[in-house]
């Protein structure tokens, strides 16, 4: 029924949920040698969810490790100013996905209260 009602906008919350973990977990791990910076590719995890994959698998298979700029001797792969950019490019997308589903339930309440 959430289908119906929040179309791929669901769907879209929690892919960028999973997105905005996997971001804070490169940030986090800026300082780690050999950490290799991961990211998932929205549009490919959103299309393989509509193509019926689960939400996990799909982000699962549109994981993707980043190409650093600039390797570090260490290892590490986090680009930290890229990381924070990408983290808040996802952060603006999940409020403004959430800001939707929250006008499509504030609408379906008033219908149903006959408003």
């Amino acid at each position: 029924m959430s289908e119906g009602i929040f179309g791929i906008h669901g769907t879209a919350l929690e892919l960028r949920s999973q997105r905005m973990g996997v971001l804070a977990s490169n940030i986090a791990n800026a300082a780690t040698p050999g950490y290799k910076a991961r990211d998932i590719d929205f549009a490919a995890a959103l299309q393989a969810s509509e193509g019926g994959a689960g939400i996990d698998d799909a982000a699962a298979r549109s994981m993707r490790y980043r190409t650093p700029v600039m390797p570090a001797l260490d290892g590490n792969t986090v680009e930290l100013q890229n990381e924070q950019l990408a983290f808040s490019e996802n952060a603006v997308g999940y409020a403004a996905t959430l800001d939707f589903i929250r006008g499509r339930v504030d609408t379906l309440t008033r219908a149903i209260r006959g408003e």
